[in-house]
């Protein structure tokens, strides 16, 4: 498995035993870890802490992200997806896809590229705590 999606998928976890929910993201560049970060949302009582944005938070001013992939567990949001654009980062890596489309789309028609790597184990770990906790999941991706 890539590296870096495993570091992704240790900040998913780490999320989980935290009790929040788990997705996780590292943001790398010169073939090294830049960022990371996981799911805040429940830990933090914050609604915008998901984790591509703690990753970028924790990554800190870095210039230009021209240069950098960010990989996450799932498909980035629309907010995620933003900061994607916005900052220009041209290639993203998802764990999955199936359990939460995402906004897949828009970034490609940002110039994005997407690699969706289709994982069964990002698959289960999200299929396990939408199934747990649904009320937080539909929380977390506005579908209250």
């Amino acid at each position: 498995m890539d590296p870096f999606m495993q570091e992704a998928i240790m900040e998913a976890e780490k999320g989980r035993s935290e009790g929040g929910i788990p997705i996780g993201s590292v943001l790398v560049k010169g073939g090294r870890i830049i960022g990371r970060g996981h799911n805040r949302r429940v830990q933090d009582g914050d609604p915008v802490i998901h984790a591509e944005i703690d990753c970028l938070r924790n990554a800190g001013r870095i210039g230009s992200y021209r240069e950098t992939t960010l990989y996450s567990t799932l498909m980035p949001c629309f907010l995620c997806a933003g900061a994607v654009v916005q900052f220009r980062i041209p290639r993203v890596v998802v764990g999955e896809s199936r359990t939460f489309a995402g906004a897949r789309a828009f970034m490609e028609e940002n110039g994005v590229v997407i690699v969706d790597l289709d994982l069964p184990g990002c698959r289960a770990m999200m299929e396990e705590f939408i199934d747990k906790n649904p009320v937080l999941w539909n929380e977390d991706i506005g579908d209250l």
